[in-house]
């Protein structure tokens, strides 16, 4: 039934408020609170979604599925994004969007030389923004535009799925992390903190650098207080 159900909305075509149904959205993101704000857009869109955390779980979706829309994450934790981007940009038949998103806005350049349709900054937060990128981007150009109102235009990602980005940074910092570790854990918790709006977290995160010292400690300090207290979530 809801296989069904699925099929029939993926047939019908856009309307108004809900501009992208029809489309299949695949988001290849690995913060779980990125990931959840997607969801909303995507849902209130009119679109569906699948998701997938790292480069390896995205060829595998797309070995099968055949999404309209596929946003792709910069920096995931087994490569980077604008390889995959690169991919889908030389394949016969191309996907129709293919759109990069980071918090770092300076990787945009590095998305669209990859062979993107457009980049997202990160937090996306706004309805009507996010529609719009989409629907400019698709080979036909805008069907409908985007009619969201003022006042429902920004969405609210569920806190609980921050406080599983802040558990699994938690996790990697433990022990001994290499120094590809605190690499990567540095940009993951950069853009969870932009979307959480948490400036102590991003500053943290962004001056990580040593392997041992107060730029661990002091990540470690932030994480462990945020986790301790639950006032985010």
């Amino acid at each position: 039934m809801a296989e069904d159900l699925n099929d029939f909305l993926a047939a019908r075509g856009p309307v108004a408020g809900r501009p992208l149904l029809g489309l299949t959205v695949l988001v290849v993101e690995d913060s779980r609170f990125a990931c959840e704000a997607m969801r909303l857009l995507c849902l209130r869109s009119g679109a569906r979604i699948r998701r997938a955390d790292c480069l390896r779980s995205a060829r595998r979706h797309l070995q099968t599925y055949r999404p309209t829309v596929v946003i792709i994450d910069l920096g995931l934790p087994d490569g980077s994004g604008a390889d995959l981007i690169a991919e889908l940009a030389a394949m016969t038949p191309r996907v129709a969007v293919i759109l990069g998103t980071s918090g770092c806005a300076d990787l945009a350049a590095t998305a669209l030389k990859a062979g993107a349709d457009g980049f997202l900054p990160k937090p996306i937060e706004s309805l009507a923004a996010f529609q719009q990128m989409v629907l400019a981007a698709l080979p036909d150009g805008p069907a409908n535009p985007a009619r969201t109102t003022e006042a429902g235009d920004r969405i609210a990602p569920d806190p609980m799925a921050l406080r599983d980005d802040l558990v699994h940074a938690a996790y990697l910092l433990g022990g001994a992390p290499t120094k590809a570790t605190l690499d990567y854990v540095s940009q993951f918790l950069s853009g969870v903190a932009l979307s959480a709006h948490d400036a102590p977290l991003g500053d943290a995160a962004r001056a990580l650098g040593r392997l041992q010292g107060p730029g661990l400690q002091d990540l470690n300090r932030l994480v462990s207080d945020r986790l301790a207290t639950g006032s985010l979530f």
